[in-house]
């Protein structure tokens, strides 16, 4: 006969499955009854008529098998408002709770958050960072994507994830494809509605995406933000002094100077730019294979040189980019052998590489002037 302490022991491989951590850690093993070659297990769900029961029921009785219970009973129930209410603080972290009535926010030590930036639309931005967060998760980093794109989300398409999170007590869980987390403006408003929002409301969904979403131990964290340098990058700017830009831009002159404008505001405004991807830097042709620079040439190059930083990639304009991006399977994914497969995975590795004295060390959030600070 097994004993309670075997049983919780093989219970530690029962993960969560949208928070990501044991079940134990989360006090969501209520209790544990053996009685002769029954075993029975009490599991407290986060919210009532959670549509993951059976998956966790599966999980508990797979997690039991090597020990050689005959009889497991998962029983379920949802917490108290007060269990969810601990459970919360918990995962927030200390501190969290004591601030009132300043929000204060934290991050994992080990997060690096790197902002996607461009000066101006067009230029494939979002699909630079799906890919890379794709390409990173691939390498074994836990990435999470941030669409801070209010007015054009498209993330959500472009990663093949659709739904709405799932939230309790004022805490969202992002949703999760090709090993990415995301949170994005799409999954609370229909992709054909227009959202029509003004700076304060921009500046408090930022601020809601980085303090009430429950990121989980990130390894980074990558920031698609809309064209230009308004009201979102400078409200990231307050929140996340000291975090990473990474500028994307194609290879005419009149995008190299503007992405140039981006890197330049995120210098003033305390974030650290990393790099330049020149995106669609020539057409390559599907049945002969000739290149052809469709949009000129040498734009990332030269917008590097002027930033400091280096050039990260160079990104074909093919087909199969394109079409990732509309059926939600980025390239790296469907075609990580590819010309631009290759691209963007070598440029997920230096950007790992660029960011990894960051690793280990606290990053600094604020919650605007005169806000509490987080450490």
């Amino acid at each position: 006969m097994v004993t309670e302490a075997q049983v919780r022991e093989a219970l530690r491989k029962v993960l969560d499955p949208e928070i990501g951590r044991p079940i134990e850690d989360l006090d969501m093993l209520e209790r544990i009854e053996v009685e002769g070659d029954l075993v029975r297990v009490h599991v407290l769900l986060t919210i009532a008529g959670c549509p993951l029961q059976e998956r966790i029921t599966g999980d508990v009785k797979a997690a039991l098998a090597p020990l050689g219970v005959e009889r497991v009973e998962v029983r379920m129930k949802p917490m108290t408002e007060e269990q969810r209410a601990a459970l919360v603080a918990k995962l927030r972290g200390p501190g969290a709770a004591a601030a009132p009535p300043q929000r204060t926010f934290f991050t994992d030590g080990s997060t690096s958050v790197i902002a996607v930036a461009s000066g101006k639309g067009g230029v494939g931005k979002s699909s630079v960072t799906v890919n890379l967060a794709c390409a990173l998760a691939a390498e074994g980093y836990r990435v999470g994507v941030l669409d801070a794109d209010v007015w054009g989300f498209s993330v959500p398409r472009m990663l093949g994830v659709s739904g709405q999170p799932v939230g309790f007590n004022n805490m969202i869980l992002p949703l999760e494809s090709h090993g990415v987390k995301v949170i994005s403006m799409g999954f609370f408003v229909p992709e054909d509605t227009p959202v029509i929002w003004r700076g304060p409301m921009l500046h408090k969904a930022i601020e809601q995406f980085l303090g009430d979403v429950y990121w989980g131990d990130l390894d980074v964290l990558l920031i698609d933000l809309p064209p230009g340098t308004g009201d979102v990058s400078i409200s990231l700017a307050s929140f996340l002094p000291g975090a990473s830009m990474l500028v994307v831009t194609t290879p005419q002159e009149a995008a190299r100077r503007v992405a140039e404008r981006a890197g330049r505001m995120a210098e003033r405004t305390n974030l650290r730019p990393i790099g330049v991807i020149e995106n669609m830097s020539a057409f390559v042709c599907p049945h002969c294979g000739e290149t052809t620079r469709i949009f000129g040439e040498g734009g990332g190059r030269e917008a590097a040189e002027a930033l400091g930083v280096p050039l990260l990639a160079e990104i074909p304009l093919v087909v199969e980019l394109r079409e990732g991006g509309d059926r939600g399977m980025p390239i790296v994914v469907s075609h990580p052998d590819s010309v631009a497969g290759r691209a963007f995975r070598e440029a997920a590795r230096e950007i790992a590489r660029a960011v990894r004295t960051k690793v280990g060390k606290p990053l600094t959030i604020l919650t605007g002037p005169g806000g509490a600070r987080a450490h």
